[in-house]
């Protein structure tokens, strides 16, 4: 039996019909013809192969190149092996990315896990659910009263839609995900596992223990989010749980209710995001941060890696640290007691 191949190009490009898409400067005409019949990192290119440099850092794999053409910046155009076409881009990764999806569709947008369309006879779904025509749910999916689903999404085996949620078009659910007391935009592509609308963490201390505070609110989840495998969403207390267009969240990520996350962001893998927090647009958290309950993130704020978050932070700041602070100072403190260390290393006394 021979080994699979899951991702197979569409079609095969030529350097010219990539500089043109990517809008990228052909270094020697001579190689306008050159087919690219595949993508690859800079490391491991091969003769048919599209790949990308960028950073000073990496300027070195310039001269070791295995590939049909590379897309690097401007200065780095006279440094590539002979026999490699050179597309001068300013932005070569995201060129690089472009090309990708074109190439590999599947690789880029989620597809049916089987060859059905349409509505499986394998499905549950309810008499009063509404699938527009071209939506495909897959055997062992579940359509609860009332569902709404737009033409092009794909419901994945397993899945759960509860009562009433209205899922957008052109969008994926993956395999064994539950979406409940939610409305979901167009595009929106949610992965294998992940759990949106559930309860909120929401308990108040009675005589016998902790006693249950009813969670009544929804999950609004705007166009064009995308939401990794394992994460939870629970849905709001009072107020709507809400992610905002555009944002990208990564697997193990828990975002509690009330949160308000805006648009186009980014949220690194086992961040723990508390009830109420608000977040702006175009916020970048590193994997594990975790941000305690009622705070307000401002604009384009960055937060490192493992960070934890017990402040406010105003819009365009970059924090690390735990707890966290200003990354300047943060820096400043942690190079204080490096020099303490080092200093006190021989000290006798004391």
């Amino acid at each position: 039996m021979t080994d699979p191949v899951f991702f197979v190009p569409s079609r095969r490009y030529t350097v010219a019909e990539v500089a043109n898409l990517t809008g990228s400067k052909l270094a020697n005409t001579a190689y306008s013809e050159t087919l690219i019949e595949t993508i690859a990192s800079a490391e491991d290119g091969d003769a048919g192969a599209l790949v990308f440099v960028e950073g000073k850092r990496n300027v070195g794999l310039m001269a070791n190149l295995h590939a049909a053409a590379v897309l690097c910046p401007p200065e780095f155009a006279d440094k590539a092996p002979a026999g490699v076409a050179v597309l001068v881009n300013a932005r070569p990764h995201q060129a690089f990315a472009m090309v990708g999806r074109l190439m590999f569709p599947a690789a880029a947008i989620p597809v049916a896990l089987t060859s059905e369309t349409g509505v499986s006879p394998g499905a549950h779904v309810d008499a009063s659910a509404h699938i527009e025509p071209g939506a495909v749910i897959e055997a062992g999916a579940v359509i609860g009263p009332g569902v709404g689903i737009g033409s092009g999404t794909v419901v994945a085996p397993n899945a759960v839609i509860g009562r009433d949620c209205r899922i957008g078009r052109n969008g994926y659910i993956g395999p064994g995900v539950s979406v409940q007391y939610a409305l979901v935009g167009n595009r929106v592509i949610i992965h294998g596992g992940a759990q949106i609308g559930q309860d909120g963490f929401g308990f108040v201390g009675g005589a016998k223990g902790p006693e249950r505070v009813p969670q009544i609110g929804r999950v609004i989840i705007q166009d064009d989010v995308e939401i990794g495998s394992n994460t939870t969403v629970d849905r709001g207390a009072m107020a709507d749980t809400v992610i905002g267009e555009g944002t990208k969240i990564d697997n193990l990520v828990q975002i509690a209710h009330n949160v308000r996350i805006g648009r186009g962001c980014i949220i690194a893998g086992h961040c723990g995001i508390s009830g109420s927090v608000t977040i702006g647009d175009f916020v970048m958290l590193g994997g594990r941060v975790g941000i305690a309950d009622h705070l307000t993130i401002g604009d384009r704020v960055q937060v490192a890696a493992s960070a934890g978050l017990m402040y406010d932070i105003p819009a365009g700041e970059r924090w690390a640290g735990l707890p966290a602070q200003p990354m300047r100072d943060f820096f400043r403190e942690l190079s204080a007691i490096r020099n303490f260390t080092k200093h006190g290393k021989g000290d006798k006394h004391g």
